[in-house]
């Protein structure tokens, strides 16, 4: 088995800085989600720098998924994800600008990929998680395109990224993977 190289200092930056959304803060069972999400972190791609955590889909993860789906909070497809994030960088720049205080550098996004893009597009998925880091996390399912498309918008769509685009949504995402976590640990072996 061939071992994983040390991590460069971009992907160092990206999980050593990863701040939760406040919402998370005090729950009890997140405690162990950012120990989690790193040590489920798998490179997006053969000689990338960058990893996103391996998440299987479960009915906690399906139901915050939807969720988001109906509150209108999934963008779909990478150049939605893109403009999406490119508008907000720049209002966020603005207030920034504006107010003259620094806002914090917490996690306010998610993409969650499918498992069976080209190398390019897991490329491009990096360059947005460079960009946009820290406030962007990727999730990758362990799905491909048409078991995502299917699981958000139902028989026949296919779905290679979504973009979950609200601190809520967000949230309720990582709180049902950090239960299905902390159910796992908690389950006899």
């Amino acid at each position: 088995m061939r071992a994983r190289p040390a991590a460069t200092e971009a992907e160092e930056a990206l999980l050593e800085d990863l701040r939760l959304p406040k919402q998370l803060q005090n729950e009890p069972v997140a405690a162990n989600l950012v120990r989690e999400l790193e040590a489920r972190a798998r490179p997006l791609r053969a000689d990338g720098e960058l990893r996103a955590a391996q998440v299987e889909i479960s009915p906690a993860l399906e139901a915050a998924l939807h969720a988001a789906f109906s509150a209108g909070r999934i963008v779909r497809g990478f150049e939605g994800a893109e403009r999406v994030l490119a508008g907000e960088e720049k209002g966020l720049k603005n207030v920034d600008r504006t107010s003259g205080v620094a806002r914090g550098r917490r996690v306010s996004r998610l993409l969650v990929l499918a498992d069976d893009g080209s190398e390019r597009f897991y490329r491009e998925v990096e360059f947005l998680l460079r960009r946009h880091a820290p406030r962007v996390l990727a999730l990758r399912l362990s799905l491909d395109e048409r078991g995502l498309g299917q699981l958000i918008f139902g028989p026949d769509h296919v779905a290679r990224l979504l973009l979950v685009e609200h601190k809520d949504a967000v949230s309720a995402v990582l709180l049902a993977l950090a239960f299905d976590w902390s159910e796992e640990q908690d389950a006899p072996s």
